[in-house]
């Protein structure tokens, strides 16, 4: 059976810039919404004319940027081009990433009856001069009022993003930030740590003394307090960096198991992001899109100008290999080491199941210590990953799999894991 397709729309609009984001992103450029989303039609439209079988999608992802810009009738037209183009699973997941600034009870209501069933609020943090030196356009009533409304227009399935490790961030707001999170009771949470990417403002003023560098060390006991405290508010750390409500404690009206013996995932996991963490194909649509279908890693054009130039004019996709357009900019046609490779980075972020030595050999035809016997050993050795067994494995017909996970210290230190990988 050929896994499910996910598909990411990339909306590249925002109202104003954080200093720290190096995403796809543009401010000011709100009055090209229109031409952008007939031109993300068109590229699905086209990229459909490619597909050589019927494609099943089961999770869709609106993300920016700040999606909630588009108006509800805009995600309706694209929603209704998708539908169209593929064939949509009765229980897909389709979520949006919002600024809790940018919504209102009209457009929530609308956008959850257009079929939009998950929505992401970048938070950030509830910390005001936090977020005043993050730039963020909101303050955390108006993200306690944006949940309020998001409940009240039917939505059950909610993440607060959140940033930790940032400039003069202490431990004791961090402290208080996660404890104002959990008091919102969202599904599911995710905590990134903060980079100072080249080319962000951020990374300019650091560069020059401006900023003063996170303390590595801080935001380390920042994860760990974060691991600790939401575990013991009901949340499993189901990937390094997300969290998700066990469903025994929070909804026991909900049948069934607490865990998703397909996904390895408590059930309120980002479906979406399981996909890319598996190693599962995903069509890309949009300025600056990135996509794995086919054997091809690709993305596109990133100026909102170019892309919507290159969708209007009379397409040359049908001579294109699926899933390409004439949007696309850069293709790589996968090789088997390409493939093992990305294959160990994302599954090991999974901190329940990792890499599941039953799945690893029906892909890749070998065990993993058949492929990765020097690499794996040494960082067993060093107490970086261990073997174990988990039941939460895709169902083989086994009650319990062996699989190859980060140990505890080794999630503080994944990219020494995933190097070795490479």
């Amino acid at each position: 059976m050929k896994p499910e397709t996910s598909i990411y729309i990339h909306i590249p609009f925002c109202k104003h810039r954080c200093a720290y984001c190096d995403f796809n992103t543009y401010a000011g450029q709100e009055d090209s919404i229109p031409a952008y989303v007939s031109a993300l039609i068109n590229e699905i439209e086209a990229v459909a004319t490619l597909k050589p079988n019927p494609i099943n999608v089961h999770t869709v992802f609106f993300g920016g940027g700040t999606p909630s810009l588009l108006s509800a009738p805009q995600f309706d037209s694209v929603l209704k081009a998708l539908r169209t183009a593929f064939t949509f699973s009765a229980d897909a997941e389709i979520s949006i990433e919002a600024n809790p600034g940018t919504i209102s009870p009209e457009k929530l209501n609308a956008i959850r009856k257009s079929g939009i069933n998950r929505i992401s609020f970048g938070v950030q943090s509830a910390n005001t001069e936090e977020l005043r030196m993050l730039e963020r356009i909101h303050d955390f009533f108006t993200v306690i009022e944006a949940v309020s409304t998001a409940r009240k227009a039917g939505f059950d399935n909610l993440n607060l993003d959140l940033i930790y490790g940032l400039p003069q961030q202490t431990l004791s707001t961090w402290q208080t930030t996660l404890q104002r999170i959990v008091e919102l009771h969202p599904e599911h949470i995710s905590a990134y740590a903060l980079t100072l990417e080249h080319g962000t403002p951020f990374g300019r003023w650091s560069s020059k003394g401006l900023l003063p560098l996170p303390d590595p060390d801080l935001a380390a006991e920042m994860y760990e307090y974060a691991e600790e405290f939401l575990a013991a508010n009901g949340y499993v750390n189901y990937e390094i960096s997300n969290w998700a409500i066990d469903v025994e404690s929070r909804k026991p009206k909900v049948a069934g198991q607490t865990f998703d013996l397909q996904s390895a995932a408590p059930l309120f996991a980002c479906r979406h992001n399981l996909q890319y963490w598996r190693g599962l194909p995903y069509l890309a649509f949009g300025a600056g899109a990135h996509g794995y279908a086919n054997g091809y890693r690709y993305s596109n054009v990133l100026r909102i100008k170019t892309y919507i130039e290159r969708l209007s004019l009379p397409s040359a996709a049908r001579f294109l290999p699926f899933p390409l357009s004439s949007a696309t900019v850069n293709q790589h046609k996968q090789i088997p080491q390409d493939e093992l490779s990305e294959y160990m980075m994302t599954n090991l972020r999974l901190t329940k199941a990792g890499v599941i030595e039953s799945a690893f050999k029906l892909r890749f035809g070998s065990g993993l210590l058949d492929i990765y016997p020097k690499e794996i050993e040494e960082l067993i050795h060093i107490g970086l990953l261990e073997f174990t067994k988990t039941s939460e494995a895709p169902k083989t017909g086994e009650t319990s799999e062996v699989c190859l996970r980060l140990t505890k210290r080794g999630r503080l230190l994944g990219n020494q894991v995933f190097m070795r990988f490479i």
